[in-house]
């Protein structure tokens, strides 16, 4: 089954990666660019395009094939889970500087919004609002790069290969510990370990592999030995990168907006009186059973 999720999400991951040749120096806040996977049928086509309210004939629109998203997504994934359709899309929106990323998703079920943020973050992405989608429930890991890729050229700077891998395979970690601990939970705990970072508290490897029990810890995570050594290579790949950790920091800030967001939503607040609700009916009958067990040996 997730590999049939996997299959349909490449197109994204490589579609970007078009735009290598193209000059996008002069891109300003607002300007869109948008990638359609080729195998798109006319009306899922024409469904994505609505629903990412773009205009195909006035939009920068690029068709991406199967065959480049082996050619791009290859070192990553196994060629069985790329799978043999270029289905997913995306639409990256360059935002006013110092407003921090955005990302939203629809139909992807395995790659969270913190999880993209945290990942586009450790690449050097800054300020754009992000938007992954495809015609039906896909993973999301073909998204990535792609939008790495999209972000790099349109604003004429250059990441550092070694950066996007990195982003990478903290996408591909966050999702599997996400497996095993919950999304919100996977991504919380990345992104606490980078803020330590930022404020310049981790030195050694003593000191990251404290930090990741802390806070595992204070969040309620049981790290295999696997899980954390594989945590500790990636932070400390990331240490030895000239990573802005000042820059990491304000990008991700949108994570604790949306989280503060949702809770104060109808949606949030409708959880939240759901628990509540449930610890009253809880406490009811704790109460009511303690009264039973008092008054019932006394009652003839």
């Amino acid at each position: 089954m997730k590999h049939k999720l996997m299959k349909s999400t490449m197109a994204v991951f490589a579609g970007w990666f078009l735009f290598a040749s193209m000059a996008f120096a002069d891109a300003a806040p607002g300007d869109v660019i948008v990638t359609l996977g080729e195998d798109l049928n006319a009306d899922q086509r024409a469904q994505l395009l609505d629903e990412m309210n773009v205009d195909e004939n006035e939009a920068q629109v690029v068709y991406v094939t199967n065959e480049e998203e082996h050619q791009y997504l290859g070192n990553y994934i196994s060629s069985s889970r790329i799978g043999s359709n270029a289905l997913s899309s995306s639409k990256i929106t360059l935002l006013e500087e110092n407003s921090g990323l955005s990302v939203k998703t629809n139909r992807i079920d395995w790659v969270s919004e913190a999880m993209y943020t945290n990942a586009l973050a450790t690449a050097g992405v800054e300020d754009a609002e992000i938007y992954v989608t495809a015609p039906f429930n896909v993973s999301g890991t073909a998204a990535l790069t792609g939008l790495i890729k999209a972000y790099e050229v349109s604003t004429d700077e250059v990441i550092p290969e070694e950066q996007k891998q990195v982003a990478n395979e903290e996408m591909v970690k966050t999702a599997e510990l996400g497996e095993n601990v919950g999304v919100d939970q996977a991504a919380e705990l990345m992104t606490r370990i980078k803020e330590e970072i930022a404020e310049g508290n981790v030195e050694t490897e003593e000191d990251l592999r404290d930090l990741i029990d802390r806070i595992a810890a204070e969040l309620g995570i049981e790290l295999t030995d696997e899980e954390k050594n594989g945590l500790v290579s990636l932070f400390q790949r990331m240490q030895n990168l000239d990573i802005d950790w000042g820059q990491v920091q304000e990008q991700i800030g949108s994570i604790r907006e949306n989280l503060t967001d949702f809770l104060e939503s109808e949606e949030g607040q409708g959880i939240i009186d759901s628990i509540l609700a449930f610890f009253e009916a809880l406490i009811d009958a704790v109460r009511s059973w303690f009264s039973s067990a008092f008054i019932s040996p006394f009652v003839k």
